[in-house]
């Protein structure tokens, strides 16, 4: 497929107390099964990390932010930058079930729009999406102005917002599982029961 993924691992885990990246589940670390995912379908795979030295045995194009300091969106533009495609797939580190198949549908839709953001129970999920390359300038503008909420630049945007109906058909009735992330120890635990029974089943 003619687009890239970005990875995004950064934030402080604190919640967690600990990297969320690199706990393991299966006897891979999350972000490696996030990796080994979108590698089925995307033709590249960019880490967008303020700590590459952690993540080299990954072999992944690795970038850090211009920008450190400034959340999610700073990544986002990272990786936008680091690109080689138009459609650009966001993908944070903390979604151990993320679906390649799902996020190739989400690319599909782009066409003319800025960004493709799903939006589950009335929540928007702006990192597992999709964006234009070409929204890197709205974005840098956002980051120098301070509006780092990812919502804000979306104002500025054309963004198509897809809902469950929009998503389920690509989901195989997994929605809320690919949508998953971990904060917490507690949903740490879940993600791990949850890896072992698909093993087993």
């Amino acid at each position: 497929m003619k687009a890239a993924a970005i990875l995004l691992s950064g934030g402080k885990s604190s919640r967690m107390g600990t990297n969320k990246a690199l706990l393991k589940i299966n006897e891979k670390t999350n972000i490696e099964r996030i990796r080994d995912e979108l590698l089925k379908l995307f033709d590249e795979v960019i880490l967008v990390t303020n700590e590459p030295e952690e993540y080299r045995f990954l072999h992944l194009k690795t970038v850090t932010d211009e920008y450190p300091g400034r959340g999610p969106l700073a990544g986002i533009h990272a990786g936008l930058k680091a690109s080689s495609f138009d459609a650009n797939l966001v993908v944070a580190c903390d979604m151990p079930f993320v679906s390649a198949e799902l996020a190739e549908n989400m690319v599909k839709n782009l066409g003319h729009y800025d960004a493709v953001v799903p939006v589950i129970g009335g929540r928007q999920h702006p990192l597992f999406a999709v964006y234009q390359k070409c929204i890197i300038e709205v974005a840098e503008e956002c980051i120098e102005k301070g509006s780092l909420r990812l919502k804000q630049m979306f104002e500025h945007l054309d963004v198509l917002f897809l809902t469950e109906e929009d998503l389920e058909t690509y989901s195989n009735g997994y929605l809320e599982r690919i949508f998953f992330n971990m904060n917490n120890p507690e949903e740490y635990e879940l993600a791990v029961q949850q890896a072992k029974k698909e093993t087993s089943g």
